[in-house]
C-alpha cells in the first residue's frame, strides 16, 4: 500500500528536487552574506550606529544581496504550491482515472486507505515546507537583524506560519478534489482561497492578535525640520501599526491639522520642531514589540491549521458516505 501511494504521487520527487535546488542556491548565497558579519549579524545590528565597520557591512548586504531579498518576498506562495500540489490529486486523481473502483474494493478498507494517503502526503507537505522554511530563515538572518521579523516578507516566510499555510492549502485542495473530482480545478481553488484569505488575515486579523502598545513623547526641541513627522518606538524591530501627532491633552491630530501647523511654522519662519514643542505637541507610536513574534506566529499558525483540520474532516465525511 505504501509503495502504491508513492508510485501514484511521483510529483513528490519533483518537489523534493526543486526544494533541494532552492536550498543549495540559498546556502551558497547565504554563506557569502553571513561572511559580511564576522561577529554575527545580530551583534553587528546593535553596534551599527557606533561601529562604522558594521554599518558598512549592512550597506554591502543591501547593495549585493538586496535583490535576493526582494525576490524572496514572493516566495510566501511556495508552501501553498507544495500543499496544493500534493493535496489536489489525492482524491481527484482516483476519481478522474476511475482507479477508486479498484482501490476501494480491495482488502484494505476504504478509510484505512484514505488515512494512509492523508498521513503520507501531509507528512511530505510538512517536511518539504519545513526544509524550505529553515533554509530561508537562515538566509534572512542578516536582513532580520537589521529590519526585524515583523515585516511581511519575513513574517510570512519564517517560523511556523509557512507550514500552516501549506497544510491549509493541502486541506483545501484535498477537499476541492473530493467535490470537483478534478485535480487542476482543485489546485486552482486552493491557490485562490489562500490568496483571498491571506490579505484579510495579514491586514485585519494579525494586528489584533494582541493589544498594541502606545508610546508618547514630546516633539524634540532641536533637530532638523524633517525629523518631525516620525513616530517613535523603542526598537527598529518592533511592528509599527500607526504613528502621528497628538496635542497636549493626548488628542490625536489629523494629518490635515498637522499640515496646518507646519504651514503656520513656515509662515512664522520658525523651526518646525520648536514650533510644535512650544504648543505641547507630542509624537505617538502604536506598535507591537518584537518579542511578540512567536506569539503571533503561534496564533496565526493555529488559525490556518484549524481550518485545514476542518477541511480534512469534510474529506473523511465524504469518503465515509461513499461519495461515488
Amino acid at each position: 500500500m505504501t509503495w502504491l501511494i508513492w508510485r501514484q504521487h511521483a510529483q513528490v520527487c519533483v518537489l523534493g528536487v526543486l526544494v533541494g535546488m532552492f536550498g543549495i542556491a540559498l546556502l551558497v548565497l547565504g554563506t557569502q552574506a553571513h561572511d559580511l558579519f564576522p561577529g554575527g549579524p545580530a551583534r553587528c545590528a546593535g553596534e551599527a550606529g557606533i561601529n562604522e565597520a558594521c554599518a558598512a557591512s549592512f550597506r554591502r548586504l543591501d547593495e549585493e544581496y538586496g535583490y535576493v531579498e526582494n525576490l524572496l518576498a514572493g516566495f510566501y506562495l511556495v508552501p501553498v504550491v507544495i500543499g496544493a500540489f500534493l493535496g489536489a490529486p489525492l482524491l481527484a486523481r482516483e476519481l478522474e482515472d476511475g482507479t477508486w473502483q479498484l482501490a476501494w474494493t480491495q482488502a484494505v478498507p476504504r478509510m484505512r486507505w484514505l488515512a494512509a494517503k492523508l498521513v503520507a502526503l501531509a507528512g511530505v507537505t510538512v517536511t518539504l515546507t519545513g526544509m524550505f522554511t529553515l533554509v530561508l530563515t537562515w538566509f534572512r538572518q542578516p536582513f532580520d537583524a537589521w529590519e526585524g521579523r515583523f515585516q511581511y516578507d519575513a513574517f510570512d516566510l519564517e517560523g511556523l506560519v509557512p507550514v500552516a499555510y501549506a497544510l491549509f492549502a493541502f486541506g483545501i485542495a484535498t477537499a476541492a478534489g473530493a467535490i470537483l473530482r478534478r485535480s487542476l480545478p482543485a489546485f486552482g481553488v486552493a491557490f485562490g482561497a489562500f490568496l483571498a484569505t491571506r490579505m484579510p488575515v495579514a491586514l485585519l486579523a494579525r494586528p489584533g492578535y494582541a493589544t498594541p502598545l502606545t508610546t508618547m513623547q514630546p516633539v524634540p526641541v532641536g533637530g532638523a525640520k524633517d525629523q518631525a513627522g516620525h513616530g517613535t518606538v523603542p526598537s527598529f524591530a518592533d511592528w509599527m501599526i500607526e504613528h502621528g501627532y497628538a496635542d497636549a491633552t493626548g488628542q490625536r491630530l489629523s494629518w490635515t491639522e498637522y499640515d496646518e501647523l507646519e504651514g503656520a511654522a513656515n509662515q512664522a519662519g520658525t523651526n518646525l520642531n520648536q514650533f510644535l514643542h512650544a504648543r505641547g505637541i507630542q509624537q505617538f507610536g502604536v506598535y507591537h514589540p518584537a518579542d511578540r513574534f512567536w506569539t503571533f506566529q503561534l496564533i496565526e499558525a493555529a488559525l490556518f491549521i484549524a481550518v485545514a483540520a476542518v477541511l480534512i474532516g469534510v474529506v473523511v465525511w465524504r469518503v465515509r458516505r461513499r461519495m461515488i
